[in-house]
């Protein structure tokens, strides 16, 4: 899919919704308006709809339909899987190992936990951003009750040892998480196969709206959160509050409709930075979508940006409004002068061939 905008490099932060995704959302904006909790007609109608939006994405990552939580979004969803695990273990707290360079919702959520008691193991990656699976597994403690590792990170694009990651919380028994928010769609992801007990998912990174993305649960987990939000017993009471039928439903749309095949925007990019003397970062296990580019010079930066001006980031969205470098970029070693020369081009998202 394309957009309008072709100076538009900022995919990994947000996406357009497409027009198939707002054709399929406006009957449930006005029409079929009712709540799906209503036992009338009406609401039964927007219940069914739910009902296969679930499906629908259960089905993407091989889970069940009543493992499918929905959210307002990844930031819901991953405040949901940790909190909701650790506010279980109030009495006794516990231990959770993750990343040094997660998503900020992850690493502000464990800041949270660590100041209530909770011990945070951070896991520092190699120089290309990459988790090492066997620094997971040496983290592991008797008490520790999650494993949360990003599947692919939203600066870098690096694809993470999910599958190894989560062969390991399967032996020692301990839940593990992923977000996916960057991942969903773009990556195969099978739940059993990769040994996911939660999955963070999120819809304005695949063509859906904003303001709506789910929180897979497996069915054996479901008893182990505690709600955020308490309500009318939606969301097999892990998620309170009044359904929203438009917003769901254009999620499994974009689903259901995410594109095969990259853009000419990035094909035509692609050209384009044979031009400039840059390091693509990250390694070679990393989605074609994102690409992290650090330019050789300063003078090479500012040609770059005199020929193009082209809509990016420096880092990712959440630290585009301070002037620090970005976390990512200083775990794996970019001193602030490398940290001013690199930006995130992201380009329309696509599946990827394993």
């Amino acid at each position: 899919m394309n957009n309008n905008n072709n100076n538009y490099y900022d995919y990994a932060a947000s996406t357009p919704v497409s027009p198939i995704v707002f054709e399929t959302m406006q009957v449930w904006q006005s029409d079929k308006f009712a709540n799906p909790s209503s036992s009338h007609e009406e609401g039964i109608l927007a219940a069914n709809a739910i009902q296969q939006a679930r499906e629908i994405i259960s089905e993407k990552i091989g889970a069940m339909p009543s493992e499918i939580i929905f959210t307002s979004g990844a930031s819901e969803a991953n405040n949901l899987a940790l909190k909701g695990i650790a506010f279980a273990s109030l009495d006794c707290k516990g231990h959770i190992i993750t990343s040094t360079i997660e998503h900020k919702c992850i690493l502000s959520t464990c800041l949270f936990l660590e100041s209530i008691g909770f011990q945070i193991t951070y896991i520092k990656p190699s120089k290309d951003g990459f988790i090492n699976p066997q620094l997971v597994s040496k983290a592991i403690q008797t008490n520790t009750i999650l494993i949360s590792i990003h599947h692919v990170n939203n600066e870098l694009g690096v694809i993470q040892p999910i599958k190894e990651i989560g062969d390991i919380a399967f032996e020692k028994s301990v839940p593990f998480h992923t977000d996916a928010a960057q991942s969903f769609c773009k990556c195969d992801i099978d739940v059993d196969d990769m040994n996911l007990d939660y999955l963070s998912l999120s819809g304005h990174k695949i063509y859906g709206p904003k303001g709506i993305g789910a929180l897979y649960v497996r069915g054996a987990r479901g008893a182990n959160i505690v709600p955020l939000i308490h309500g009318g017993g939606q969301e097999l009471g892990l998620r309170g509050g009044s359904s929203p039928t438009p917003l769901i439903v254009g999620l499994a749309a974009a689903v259901s409709n995410f594109p095969e095949d990259k853009s000419d925007q990035q094909i035509r990019a692609e050209k384009v930075f044979t031009r400039y003397k840059f390091v693509r970062n990250g390694g070679d296990k990393v989605v074609p979508s994102i690409w992290s580019i650090k330019f050789v010079s300063d003078a090479e930066s500012r040609r770059f940006n005199e020929d193009h001006q082209w809509l990016v980031s420096q880092g990712s969205a959440c630290n585009s409004l301070s002037n620090i470098a970005s976390h990512v970029l200083s775990e794996i070693g970019f001193n602030d002068a490398e940290a001013r020369r690199t930006y995130r081009v992201s380009f329309a998202p696509y599946r990827i061939e394993d």
